[in-house]
C-alpha cells in the first residue's frame, strides 16, 4: 500500500530520536510537511536537514511537553508556518525503572508530567486547530507496558495504561468531529530507551530476557513502529478510531 500524505501538514512530539526520528522521516518522505518537537535542538536540527536536503519541508521547535505552553506554541508554530494541522503524532516520553517499594514522587511528577500530560496537553491543543479545518488524525504512542505489566516498571506502566484510557476517551469525544484518535504499542524497539533500560552490550542477560519475549526473534526498529503510524494516520484506516495497533513482534500474543 502506497500512502500520501502530500499536502498534510504532520505535527510530531519527540521527534529527534526513536519512534519519533524514524516516523518524523517516513511523513517526510510521503510527502507530508512535519514539524518535528523535541528538547534537543541539534538532534532537532540534523532531522530536518535530513529532510530538507531530500527535497522534503520540515521545521523544528523546541518543546517541552510538560510544559503546556511549550505544546500550544508548537501547535500554533505549526499553524503560522503551513496552515493547518492535518495530523499529530504523540511520541514524546520517558521511562522510569525501578522496583515500586523504591520509587519517588519525583520519579512518578516527571513521568506522569511527561507520558500522560504530555499526550493530554497536546490532543487538547492540537483538537482545537483540527476542530477548525473539519477534522484529523492524532496518533498516541503507547507500548506492550499499556496492555500487560511489567517488573521493575510500575510507574512506566501506570502511564502507559493511562495513555490507552486517554486515546480511547478522545476517539468517543471528537468522532462525530472527524477526528480520529489510535495508538500504536511498540514492543521493545531499537533506540536510545532500551540502551537506558536494558544496556548496550548486545549478549547481556537484560537484553536476551528481553528479546526472548518477542516470538519473532528480534527486536522491532523504528521504521516499523513508523509504517504502522502512518497507516493509522492515514485515510486507509479512515473506519478505525479508539484503537491500539500492537507492534510488539507477537509479545502480547503469548
Amino acid at each position: 500500500m502506497n500512502i500520501s500524505y502530500k499536502g498534510k501538514v504532520v505535527l510530531v512530539t519527540g521527534g529527534t530520536s526513536g519512534i519519533g526520528k524514524a516516523s518524523t522521516i517516513a511523513f517526510a518522505e510521503a510527502g507530508a510537511k512535519v514539524v518535528v518537537t523535541g528538547r534537543r535542538e541539534k538532534e532537532g536540527a540534523e532531522v530536518v536537514s535530513r529532510i530538507t536536503n531530500a527535497g522534503g519541508s520540515a521545521s523544528f521547535i523546541r518543546t517541552d511537553v510538560s510544559r503546556e505552553s511549550d505544546v500550544k506554541n508548537a501547535v500554533d508554530f505549526t499553524v503560522s508556518t503551513y496552515g493547518r494541522l492535518d495530523v499529530a503524532l504523540n511520541n514524546a516520553g520517558v521511562e522510569v525503572m525501578g522496583p515500586l517499594d523504591q520509587v519517588t514522587e519525583e520519579q512518578y511528577r516527571k513521568a506522569f508530567d511527561i507520558n500522560v500530560w504530555g499526550v493530554l496537553a497536546a490532543m487538547k491543543h492540537e483538537v482545537s486547530e483540527m476542530l477548525k479545518t473539519g477534522g484529523g488524525s492524532i496518533v498516541n504512542v503507547s507500548s506492550v507496558a499499556g496492555h500487560i505489566g511489567l517488573p521493575g516498571a510500575s510507574i512506566y506502566v501506570a502511564t502507559k495504561h493511562a495513555v490507552e484510557g486517554l486515546t480511547k476517551a478522545a476517539a468517543i469525544e471528537y468522532a462525530k468531529q472527524n477526528i480520529r484518535v489510535n495508538a500504536v504499542a511498540p514492543g521493545t524497539i531499537e533506540t536510545e530507551m532500551i540502551d537506558r533500560m536494558a544496556g548496550t552490550e548486545k549478549d547481556s542477560e537484560a537484553r536476551k530476557w528481553l528479546l526472548s519475549l518477542h516470538p519473532v526473534g528480534r527486536f522491532g526498529s523504528g521504521e516499523d513502529v513508523a509504517a504502522a503510524v502512518l497507516f493509522l494516520a492515514s485515510d486507509a484506516a479512515k473506519f478505525t478510531t479508539g484503537a491500539t495497533l500492537k507492534v510488539d513482534g507477537g509479545w502480547t500474543a503469548q
